[in-house]
Protein backbone atom coordinates (compact mmCIF):
# COMPACT_ATOMS: atom_id res chain seq x y z
CA UNK A 1 0.00 0.00 0.00
CA UNK A 2 1.24 3.48 -0.91
CA UNK A 3 -0.12 6.93 -0.14
CA UNK A 4 -1.17 7.31 -3.77
CA UNK A 5 -3.63 4.45 -3.28
CA UNK A 6 -5.45 6.20 -0.45
CA UNK A 7 -7.26 8.74 -2.62
CA UNK A 8 -5.24 11.82 -1.65
CA UNK A 9 -4.85 14.85 -3.90
CA UNK A 10 -1.60 15.15 -5.91
CA UNK A 11 -0.62 18.29 -3.98
CA UNK A 12 -0.87 16.39 -0.70
CA UNK A 13 1.02 13.41 -2.14
CA UNK A 14 3.81 15.76 -3.22
CA UNK A 15 4.07 17.20 0.29
CA UNK A 16 4.10 13.74 1.86
CA UNK A 17 6.86 12.60 -0.50
CA UNK A 18 8.86 15.76 0.13
CA UNK A 19 8.64 15.03 3.83
CA UNK A 20 10.22 11.65 3.15
CA UNK A 21 7.25 9.31 3.58
CA UNK A 22 6.29 6.67 1.07
CA UNK A 23 4.45 3.93 2.95
CA UNK A 24 1.43 4.72 5.15
CA UNK A 25 1.21 3.29 8.65
CA UNK A 26 -1.65 0.90 9.56
CA UNK A 27 -3.75 3.64 11.13
CA UNK A 28 -3.28 5.85 8.07
CA UNK A 29 -4.23 3.01 5.74
CA UNK A 30 -7.43 2.42 7.71
CA UNK A 31 -8.42 5.97 8.61
CA UNK A 32 -7.61 8.12 5.58
CA UNK A 33 -10.04 6.45 3.12
CA UNK A 34 -12.75 6.44 5.80
CA UNK A 35 -12.36 10.15 6.50
CA UNK A 36 -12.31 10.97 2.79
CA UNK A 37 -15.56 9.01 2.46
CA UNK A 38 -17.14 11.23 5.11
CA UNK A 39 -17.30 8.57 7.82
CA UNK A 40 -16.84 9.23 11.52
CA UNK A 41 -13.77 7.53 12.99
CA UNK A 42 -13.12 6.07 16.44
CA UNK A 43 -9.36 5.61 16.75
CA UNK A 44 -7.54 3.92 19.60
CA UNK A 45 -3.90 4.75 18.99
CA UNK A 46 -0.86 6.01 20.84
CA UNK A 47 1.63 8.62 19.71
CA UNK A 48 4.19 7.33 17.25
CA UNK A 49 1.65 5.40 15.14
CA UNK A 50 1.14 8.08 12.49
CA UNK A 51 -2.15 9.17 14.05
CA UNK A 52 -1.77 12.91 13.38
CA UNK A 53 -1.21 12.45 9.66
CA UNK A 54 -4.12 9.99 9.62
CA UNK A 55 -6.52 12.84 10.34
CA UNK A 56 -4.53 15.84 9.05
CA UNK A 57 -4.17 14.68 5.44
CA UNK A 58 -7.85 13.91 4.75
CA UNK A 59 -8.95 16.94 6.78
CA UNK A 60 -6.81 19.22 4.61
CA UNK A 61 -8.23 17.60 1.48
CA UNK A 62 -11.80 18.15 2.65
CA UNK A 63 -11.19 21.79 3.59
CA UNK A 64 -9.38 22.45 0.30
CA UNK A 65 -12.24 20.97 -1.70
CA UNK A 66 -14.67 23.30 0.10
CA UNK A 67 -12.53 26.45 0.14
CA UNK A 68 -13.60 29.69 -1.49
CA UNK A 69 -11.98 33.04 -2.19
CA UNK A 70 -11.77 33.93 1.51
CA UNK A 71 -10.84 31.70 4.47
CA UNK A 72 -13.81 30.27 6.34
CA UNK A 73 -13.50 28.14 9.46
CA UNK A 74 -14.51 24.58 8.54
CA UNK A 75 -12.31 22.36 10.70
CA UNK A 76 -11.51 22.25 14.41
CA UNK A 77 -8.86 20.12 16.09
CA UNK A 78 -9.13 20.08 19.88
CA UNK A 79 -6.15 18.85 21.87
CA UNK A 80 -5.26 18.95 25.59
CA UNK A 81 -1.82 20.60 25.62
CA UNK A 82 -0.14 23.50 23.90
CA UNK A 83 2.86 21.39 22.88
CA UNK A 84 0.62 18.92 21.08
CA UNK A 85 -1.35 21.76 19.51
CA UNK A 86 1.84 23.33 18.20
CA UNK A 87 3.05 20.03 16.78
CA UNK A 88 -0.25 19.41 15.02
CA UNK A 89 0.09 22.90 13.59
CA UNK A 90 3.50 21.95 12.24
CA UNK A 91 1.96 18.88 10.60
CA UNK A 92 -0.66 21.10 8.95
CA UNK A 93 2.21 23.18 7.61
CA UNK A 94 4.21 20.21 6.38
CA UNK A 95 1.38 18.48 4.54
CA UNK A 96 -0.60 21.53 3.43
CA UNK A 97 2.19 23.69 2.10
CA UNK A 98 1.03 23.37 -1.54
CA UNK A 99 -2.58 24.27 -0.69
CA UNK A 100 -3.88 27.83 -0.56
CA UNK A 101 -5.28 27.47 2.96
CA UNK A 102 -4.80 29.15 6.31
CA UNK A 103 -4.81 27.81 9.81
CA UNK A 104 -3.77 28.98 13.24
CA UNK A 105 -3.00 27.47 16.63
CA UNK A 106 -4.46 28.94 19.82
CA UNK A 107 -3.65 28.05 23.41
CA UNK A 108 -3.31 29.70 26.78
CA UNK A 109 -0.22 30.75 28.66
CA UNK A 110 0.56 33.45 26.10
CA UNK A 111 -0.86 36.80 25.11
CA UNK A 112 -4.22 36.68 23.36
CA UNK A 113 -3.86 39.67 21.02
CA UNK A 114 -1.85 37.95 18.24
CA UNK A 115 -4.32 35.06 18.21
CA UNK A 116 -7.20 37.54 17.94
CA UNK A 117 -5.58 39.13 14.89
CA UNK A 118 -5.26 35.78 13.13
CA UNK A 119 -8.86 34.87 13.83
CA UNK A 120 -10.17 38.24 12.65
CA UNK A 121 -8.27 37.87 9.37
CA UNK A 122 -9.81 34.46 8.82
CA UNK A 123 -8.62 30.85 8.92
CA UNK A 124 -9.84 27.61 7.33
CA UNK A 125 -8.73 25.35 10.17
CA UNK A 126 -8.22 25.90 13.89
CA UNK A 127 -6.08 23.86 16.29
CA UNK A 128 -6.90 24.73 19.89
CA UNK A 129 -6.74 23.79 23.55
CA UNK A 130 -10.06 23.87 25.46
CA UNK A 131 -9.48 26.74 27.89
CA UNK A 132 -8.31 29.38 25.42
CA UNK A 133 -10.91 28.33 22.87
CA UNK A 134 -13.73 28.86 25.38
CA UNK A 135 -12.25 32.24 26.34
CA UNK A 136 -12.31 33.35 22.70
CA UNK A 137 -15.78 31.92 22.16
CA UNK A 138 -17.08 33.87 25.15
CA UNK A 139 -15.62 37.04 23.67
CA UNK A 140 -17.34 36.42 20.35
CA UNK A 141 -14.06 35.92 18.51
CA UNK A 142 -14.69 32.32 17.48
CA UNK A 143 -17.87 30.82 16.10
CA UNK A 144 -18.11 27.10 15.55
CA UNK A 145 -21.51 26.88 13.87
CA UNK A 146 -19.98 26.25 10.43
CA UNK A 147 -17.55 23.51 11.44
CA UNK A 148 -17.72 20.53 9.09
CA UNK A 149 -14.96 18.33 10.60
CA UNK A 150 -14.25 18.09 14.32
CA UNK A 151 -11.20 16.21 15.62
CA UNK A 152 -10.93 15.36 19.32
CA UNK A 153 -7.38 14.21 19.96
CA UNK A 154 -6.00 12.57 23.13
CA UNK A 155 -9.46 12.20 24.64
CA UNK A 156 -8.20 10.13 27.57
CA UNK A 157 -5.74 12.86 28.47
CA UNK A 158 -8.60 15.38 28.37
CA UNK A 159 -10.26 13.23 31.03
CA UNK A 160 -7.09 12.97 33.12
CA UNK A 161 -6.63 16.73 33.09
CA UNK A 162 -10.22 17.56 33.98
CA UNK A 163 -11.11 19.05 30.59
CA UNK A 164 -14.21 16.99 29.79
CA UNK A 165 -16.69 19.69 30.95
CA UNK A 166 -14.96 22.17 28.66
CA UNK A 167 -14.98 19.67 25.79
CA UNK A 168 -18.70 19.07 26.22
CA UNK A 169 -19.36 22.81 26.20
CA UNK A 170 -17.39 23.23 22.98
CA UNK A 171 -19.23 20.32 21.37
CA UNK A 172 -22.57 22.01 22.12
CA UNK A 173 -21.45 24.94 19.95
CA UNK A 174 -20.76 22.66 16.96
CA UNK A 175 -23.34 21.82 14.29
CA UNK A 176 -25.09 18.53 14.87
CA UNK A 177 -24.46 17.61 11.26
CA UNK A 178 -20.70 17.25 11.14
CA UNK A 179 -17.97 14.66 10.71
CA UNK A 180 -16.22 13.68 13.94
CA UNK A 181 -12.84 12.01 14.34
CA UNK A 182 -12.26 10.77 17.89
CA UNK A 183 -8.82 9.58 19.02
CA UNK A 184 -7.66 8.23 22.36
CA UNK A 185 -4.72 6.12 23.50
CA UNK A 186 -6.97 4.20 25.91
CA UNK A 187 -10.70 3.56 26.06
CA UNK A 188 -11.92 3.54 29.67
CA UNK A 189 -15.70 3.51 30.10
CA UNK A 190 -16.05 7.28 30.50
CA UNK A 191 -14.14 7.90 27.27
CA UNK A 192 -16.13 5.26 25.39
CA UNK A 193 -19.34 6.88 26.61
CA UNK A 194 -18.12 10.27 25.39
CA UNK A 195 -17.25 8.79 21.99
CA UNK A 196 -20.72 7.29 21.65
CA UNK A 197 -22.27 10.68 22.39
CA UNK A 198 -20.18 12.47 19.76
CA UNK A 199 -20.01 10.01 16.89
CA UNK A 200 -22.72 9.14 14.41
CA UNK A 201 -23.96 5.54 14.36
CA UNK A 202 -21.59 2.94 12.93
CA UNK A 203 -18.26 4.84 12.98
CA UNK A 204 -15.17 3.26 11.49
CA UNK A 205 -13.17 1.81 14.39
CA UNK A 206 -9.39 1.76 14.12
CA UNK A 207 -7.25 0.21 16.86
CA UNK A 208 -3.46 0.24 16.70
CA UNK A 209 -0.92 -0.96 19.28
CA UNK A 210 -2.95 -2.04 22.31
CA UNK A 211 -1.96 -0.19 25.46
CA UNK A 212 -0.55 -3.33 27.06
CA UNK A 213 1.91 -3.89 24.22
CA UNK A 214 5.40 -2.42 24.18
CA UNK A 215 7.42 -1.63 21.10
CA UNK A 216 9.35 -4.62 19.82
CA UNK A 217 12.39 -2.54 19.00
CA UNK A 218 12.73 -1.15 22.54
CA UNK A 219 15.22 -2.95 24.76
CA UNK A 220 13.97 -2.71 28.36
CA UNK A 221 16.03 -2.98 31.53
CA UNK A 222 15.37 -2.28 35.20
CA UNK A 223 17.92 -1.15 37.79
CA UNK A 224 17.14 -1.69 41.48
CA UNK A 225 18.64 1.25 43.36
CA UNK A 226 18.12 3.18 46.60
CA UNK A 227 16.34 6.50 46.23
CA UNK A 228 19.31 8.62 47.30
CA UNK A 229 21.55 6.96 44.69
CA UNK A 230 19.26 7.44 41.71
CA UNK A 231 20.85 10.66 40.53
CA UNK A 232 24.32 9.12 40.61
CA UNK A 233 23.07 6.12 38.64
CA UNK A 234 21.49 8.45 36.11
CA UNK A 235 24.76 10.27 35.50
CA UNK A 236 26.47 6.90 35.16
CA UNK A 237 24.11 5.48 32.53
CA UNK A 238 23.98 8.69 30.51
CA UNK A 239 27.73 8.44 30.00
CA UNK A 240 27.51 5.00 28.42
CA UNK A 241 28.42 4.63 24.71
CA UNK A 242 25.57 5.14 22.28
CA UNK A 243 23.50 7.41 24.53
CA UNK A 244 22.72 10.31 22.22
CA UNK A 245 19.26 11.75 22.91
CA UNK A 246 17.52 10.82 26.17
CA UNK A 247 14.09 11.57 27.60
CA UNK A 248 14.05 11.27 31.42
CA UNK A 249 10.71 10.98 33.21
CA UNK A 250 10.10 12.44 36.66
CA UNK A 251 6.89 12.06 38.64
CA UNK A 252 6.76 15.73 39.65
CA UNK A 253 7.83 19.08 38.31
CA UNK A 254 10.01 19.73 41.35
CA UNK A 255 11.75 16.43 40.77
CA UNK A 256 12.29 17.32 37.11
CA UNK A 257 14.00 20.56 38.15
CA UNK A 258 16.25 18.77 40.64
CA UNK A 259 17.25 16.12 38.11
CA UNK A 260 18.11 18.69 35.44
CA UNK A 261 20.11 20.77 37.93
CA UNK A 262 22.06 17.71 39.07
CA UNK A 263 22.90 16.75 35.49
CA UNK A 264 24.07 20.26 34.67
CA UNK A 265 26.35 20.25 37.72
CA UNK A 266 27.69 16.88 36.61
CA UNK A 267 28.55 18.28 33.19
CA UNK A 268 25.61 16.75 31.30
CA UNK A 269 23.66 19.28 29.21
CA UNK A 270 20.01 18.98 30.23
CA UNK A 271 16.75 20.92 30.46
CA UNK A 272 13.48 20.35 32.31
CA UNK A 273 10.00 20.79 30.89
CA UNK A 274 6.84 20.92 32.99
CA UNK A 275 3.71 22.94 33.64
CA UNK A 276 5.42 25.68 35.68
CA UNK A 277 7.86 26.56 32.93
CA UNK A 278 7.11 29.61 30.82
CA UNK A 279 6.17 29.06 27.20
CA UNK A 280 9.50 30.51 26.11
CA UNK A 281 11.45 28.15 28.34
CA UNK A 282 9.45 25.15 27.12
CA UNK A 283 9.95 26.11 23.49
CA UNK A 284 13.70 26.60 23.96
CA UNK A 285 14.01 23.25 25.73
CA UNK A 286 12.10 21.41 23.00
CA UNK A 287 14.01 23.12 20.20
CA UNK A 288 17.30 22.26 21.90
CA UNK A 289 16.23 18.65 22.32
CA UNK A 290 15.09 18.35 18.71
CA UNK A 291 18.39 19.74 17.42
CA UNK A 292 20.42 17.68 19.95
CA UNK A 293 22.07 20.78 21.40
CA UNK A 294 20.38 19.63 24.61
CA UNK A 295 20.83 15.85 24.62
CA UNK A 296 18.80 15.20 27.79
CA UNK A 297 15.24 16.41 28.37
CA UNK A 298 13.68 15.83 31.81
CA UNK A 299 9.88 15.85 31.73
CA UNK A 300 6.76 15.08 33.68
CA UNK A 301 4.19 12.81 32.05
CA UNK A 302 1.70 15.59 31.32
CA UNK A 303 4.31 17.90 29.85
CA UNK A 304 5.71 15.10 27.68
CA UNK A 305 2.34 14.05 26.28
CA UNK A 306 2.27 14.98 22.61
CA UNK A 307 5.99 15.66 22.33
CA UNK A 308 7.01 13.89 19.14
CA UNK A 309 10.77 14.15 18.75
CA UNK A 310 12.48 11.75 16.39
CA UNK A 311 15.80 10.15 17.15
CA UNK A 312 15.25 9.55 20.87
CA UNK A 313 17.73 6.76 21.61
CA UNK A 314 16.96 6.26 25.29
CA UNK A 315 14.12 6.71 27.76
CA UNK A 316 14.84 6.71 31.49
CA UNK A 317 12.09 6.13 34.03
CA UNK A 318 13.81 7.96 36.87
CA UNK A 319 10.60 7.50 38.86
CA UNK A 320 8.53 4.44 38.03
CA UNK A 321 4.93 5.38 37.22
CA UNK A 322 2.26 4.05 39.52
CA UNK A 323 -0.12 3.68 36.59
CA UNK A 324 1.22 0.77 34.54
CA UNK A 325 -0.20 2.03 31.23
CA UNK A 326 1.91 5.17 31.65
CA UNK A 327 5.02 3.00 31.41
CA UNK A 328 3.97 1.89 27.94
CA UNK A 329 3.37 5.49 26.89
CA UNK A 330 6.77 6.54 28.18
CA UNK A 331 8.93 3.92 26.54
CA UNK A 332 7.05 4.39 23.27
CA UNK A 333 8.98 7.64 22.82
CA UNK A 334 11.96 5.62 21.58
CA UNK A 335 12.26 2.78 19.08
CA UNK A 336 10.03 4.49 16.53
CA UNK A 337 9.84 3.87 12.79
CA UNK A 338 12.71 1.54 11.91
CA UNK A 339 14.97 2.65 14.75
CA UNK A 340 15.79 0.72 17.90
CA UNK A 341 15.68 2.20 21.38
CA UNK A 342 16.53 1.53 25.01
CA UNK A 343 14.32 2.03 28.07
CA UNK A 344 15.98 2.07 31.49
CA UNK A 345 13.88 2.06 34.65
CA UNK A 346 15.12 2.90 38.14
CA UNK A 347 13.23 1.06 40.87
CA UNK A 348 13.62 2.10 44.49
CA UNK A 349 12.21 0.03 47.36
CA UNK A 350 8.87 1.84 47.56
CA UNK A 351 8.38 1.52 43.80
CA UNK A 352 8.70 -2.28 43.68
CA UNK A 353 4.89 -2.77 43.72
CA UNK A 354 4.68 -0.49 40.67
CA UNK A 355 7.10 -2.79 38.82
CA UNK A 356 4.86 -5.76 39.60
CA UNK A 357 1.87 -3.94 38.09
CA UNK A 358 3.86 -2.96 34.99
CA UNK A 359 5.15 -6.47 34.36
CA UNK A 360 1.68 -7.94 34.78
CA UNK A 361 0.30 -5.43 32.31
CA UNK A 362 2.90 -6.09 29.62
CA UNK A 363 3.01 -9.80 30.50
CA UNK A 364 6.77 -10.06 30.57
CA UNK A 365 9.64 -9.74 33.00
CA UNK A 366 11.79 -6.69 32.39
CA UNK A 367 15.44 -7.83 32.36
CA UNK A 368 17.28 -6.82 35.52
CA UNK A 369 20.68 -5.14 35.58
CA UNK A 370 22.22 -6.58 38.73
CA UNK A 371 25.81 -5.45 38.18
CA UNK A 372 26.00 -1.69 38.47
CA UNK A 373 27.91 0.75 40.72
CA UNK A 374 24.96 1.61 42.99
CA UNK A 375 23.29 -1.63 44.16
CA UNK A 376 20.37 -1.36 46.61
CA UNK A 377 20.68 -2.02 50.31
CA UNK A 378 17.88 -4.61 50.29
CA UNK A 379 17.93 -7.93 48.39
CA UNK A 380 16.25 -7.98 45.00
CA UNK A 381 12.59 -9.04 45.01
CA UNK A 382 11.47 -12.35 43.47
CA UNK A 383 10.35 -12.37 39.86
CA UNK A 384 6.81 -11.16 39.31
CA UNK A 385 4.12 -13.79 39.02
CA UNK A 386 2.74 -12.48 35.73
CA UNK A 387 -0.67 -14.04 36.21
CA UNK A 388 -0.85 -13.37 39.90
CA UNK A 389 -4.06 -13.08 41.83
CA UNK A 390 -6.23 -10.35 40.32
CA UNK A 391 -3.96 -9.81 37.31
CA UNK A 392 -3.26 -6.24 36.22
CA UNK A 393 -4.46 -3.32 38.27
CA UNK A 394 -8.13 -2.26 37.90
CA UNK A 395 -7.16 0.94 36.08
CA UNK A 396 -7.03 -0.94 32.78
CA UNK A 397 -10.73 -1.61 32.65
CA UNK A 398 -12.19 1.10 34.79
CA UNK A 399 -10.16 4.00 33.49
CA UNK A 400 -9.53 5.10 37.08
CA UNK A 401 -5.89 5.15 38.20
CA UNK A 402 -5.16 3.14 41.34
CA UNK A 403 -4.27 4.94 44.52
CA UNK A 404 -0.57 5.56 44.82
CA UNK A 405 1.30 2.89 46.71
CA UNK A 406 4.32 4.05 48.63
CA UNK A 407 3.53 7.73 48.20
CA UNK A 408 1.47 10.24 50.09
CA UNK A 409 -0.61 11.43 47.17
CA UNK A 410 -4.28 10.65 47.17
CA UNK A 411 -6.86 10.45 44.43
CA UNK A 412 -5.38 10.41 40.97
CA UNK A 413 -1.87 9.12 40.86
CA UNK A 414 1.00 11.57 40.85
CA UNK A 415 2.88 9.81 38.07
CA UNK A 416 0.11 10.55 35.63
CA UNK A 417 -1.06 13.96 36.78
CA UNK A 418 2.04 15.27 38.51
CA UNK A 419 1.46 18.00 41.04
CA UNK A 420 -1.81 19.85 40.82
CA UNK A 421 -0.04 22.83 39.32
CA UNK A 422 1.73 20.70 36.73
CA UNK A 423 -1.19 20.69 34.36
CA UNK A 424 -0.33 22.34 31.03
CA UNK A 425 -0.83 26.07 31.11
CA UNK A 426 -3.50 26.04 28.41
CA UNK A 427 -5.90 27.86 30.70
CA UNK A 428 -3.55 30.15 32.62
CA UNK A 429 -2.73 33.46 30.93
CA UNK A 430 0.91 34.50 31.01
CA UNK A 431 3.03 37.11 29.40
CA UNK A 432 3.35 36.74 25.66
CA UNK A 433 6.40 35.14 24.13
CA UNK A 434 7.66 35.12 20.60
CA UNK A 435 6.63 32.00 18.65
CA UNK A 436 3.75 31.56 21.06
CA UNK A 437 0.99 31.82 18.49
CA UNK A 438 0.34 30.92 14.88
CA UNK A 439 1.36 33.69 12.52
CA UNK A 440 -0.93 34.13 9.59
CA UNK A 441 0.80 32.83 6.53
CA UNK A 442 0.19 30.16 3.91
CA UNK A 443 -0.59 26.94 5.68
CA UNK A 444 2.66 25.31 4.76
CA UNK A 445 4.73 27.60 6.98
CA UNK A 446 2.64 28.05 10.12
CA UNK A 447 3.28 26.44 13.45
CA UNK A 448 6.50 27.95 14.70
CA UNK A 449 9.61 26.26 13.43
CA UNK A 450 8.37 25.02 10.07
CA UNK A 451 10.57 21.92 10.40
CA UNK A 452 9.53 18.77 8.62
CA UNK A 453 8.51 15.74 10.57
CA UNK A 454 11.49 13.47 10.39
CA UNK A 455 10.78 9.76 10.66
CA UNK A 456 7.11 8.92 10.53
CA UNK A 457 4.09 11.07 9.68
CA UNK A 458 2.54 11.57 13.10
Amino acid sequence: MTFSELGLLPKLLTAVEEAGYFTPTPIQTAAIPAVLAGRDVLGCAQTGTGKTAAFTLPLLQHVYSRSGDEPALKALVLTPTRELAAQIGESFGTYGKHLDLYHTVIFGGVGQAPQERELRRGVDSLIATPGRLIDLMDQGLVRLDQIEIFVLDEADRMLDMGFLPAVKRIVKALPKERQTLFFSATMPPEIRSLAESLLRPDPVSVAVAPISSTAERVSQQVFFVDKEKKRHLLTHVLRQPGVERTLVFSRTKHGANRIAEHLEKAGVKAAAIHGNKSQGARTRALDGFRTATIPVLVATDIAARGIDVTGVTHVVNYDLPNIPETYVHRIGRTGRADASGVAWSFCETEERPFLVDIERLIQQHIPRVEEHPFPPGLPLPPLTELRGRGGPRPSQSSGRPPRSRGTSTGGRAASDRGDRNDRPQADRPRASNAKAHGRRRPIGREGGSGRRVASRPN
